[in-house]
């Protein structure tokens, strides 16, 4: 087939997690080739208006979209795809609207919250506040995230907060006009962290062995979570001591029998396709909560989502080939 992977421009001088995409490209246009399909890797940003003729030039068959924002910002994540929709091309990774619906991240809570799936309480404003729980003022401790961008922008130690929401709030104003906004608050699910891949295919999503985030001598106080350093600053304590693992005592298995169920609630409610994650918090109880559904996450060879494909012994190959078949029209 011919295929066009998609994917946002970003510039030579762009932040880690920007290049990132670049590293994708390659990788799936490698195993493209090696699984005997055309391809070409084109850059998108704003202009999306020639988007269309270039489907039609290239007698595109399948796009396979890496598109994780436009200049920039990750709330546009989901309008290269739509419009890819909209000409009747076929699309490798999840539709435009589950994009939209899981980067929105406090809208992705409110309707885990409303199908029965358990997600931590939150607050915000506007739609945050509108769509929490009753008892959302409960928890003491929180912990910032951004609304819209993902890889862990803005996740620091300071993001952690004591005091109850109150202080939650406060750290939310400070935070208005640093990138990454706008902000919410999530209560802080103290205990442990784990992913889970899916992968589609003729027989529906293959779930990928759990991968718990383990946070190997952190201080007392430091707080245990995979933030942005963990992932992209290479020579940050946090990148060397956040270490992924797959090798889980016996006495997960009910554990992992319930994260797998919740995973694939995710898959259906969201209408995820091709691939995706989610991430769970679990607390001291054995309680799983979800913390978010990534559609499209990123597939670098370094990556947790491929690390759950080796260990489940699917080559990387096998997988795009996978998502390209699961490619649809919507």
């Amino acid at each position: 087939m011919r295929v066009l992977i998609l994917h946002n421009r970003v510039s030579a001088q762009a932040a880690p997690d920007e290049l990132d995409v670049l590293v994708q490209v390659e990788a799936v246009g490698c195993a493209l080739r090696s699984l005997g399909h055309e391809f070409e890797a084109r850059g998108c940003d704003l202009d999306l208006s020639g988007l269309p003729l270039l489907l039609r030039e290239l007698k595109t068959d399948v796009v396979f979209n890496l598109v994780e924002g436009l200049e920039g910002q990750g709330r546009l994540i989901h309008v290269a795809p739509g419009v890819v929709e909209t000409q009747r091309v076929r699309l490798a990774g999840c539709p435009a609207e589950a994009i939209f619906q899981t980067s929105h991240k406090v809208l992705a809570k409110g309707l885990l919250r409303q199908a029965g799936l358990p997600t931590p309480d939150w607050l915000g404003d506007g739609l945050a506040d509108a769509a929490a729980d009753p008892g959302m003022g409960a928890a003491s401790r929180w912990i910032v995230k951004s609304v819209w961008e993902d890889a862990s922008i803005g996740m620091d130690d300071s993001a952690v907060v004591d005091g109850g929401a109150a202080v939650a709030r406060a750290e939310l104003a400070r935070r208005l006009d640093r990138p990454g906004a706008p902000w919410f608050a999530e209560a802080f699910v103290e205990g442990r962290e784990f992913n889970l891949g899916l992968l589609d295919g003729p027989g529906g999503p293959t779930v990928l062995p759990p991968a718990e985030m383990t946070f190997q001598d952190y201080p007392e106080g430091k707080p245990r979570i995979v933030g942005y350093a963990a992932k992209w600053h290479e020579d940050s304590f946090e990148y060397s001591h956040t270490v992924r693992r797959f090798d889980l005592p016996a006495h997960d298995h009910a554990l992992v029998e319930e994260m797998t169920r919740q995973a694939l609630a995710c898959w259906r409610l969201f209408r995820l396709r091709g691939w995706a994650r989610v991430d769970f918090r679990v607390d001291g109880a054995g309680r799983p909560f979800i913390l978010e559904a990534n559609a499209n996450p990123c597939i670098s060879p370094d990556a947790g989502f491929v690390a759950g494909l080796a260990r489940a012994g699917i080559s990387y190959d096998e997988a795009i080939g996978r998502i390209v078949d699961s490619a649809a029209l919507d």
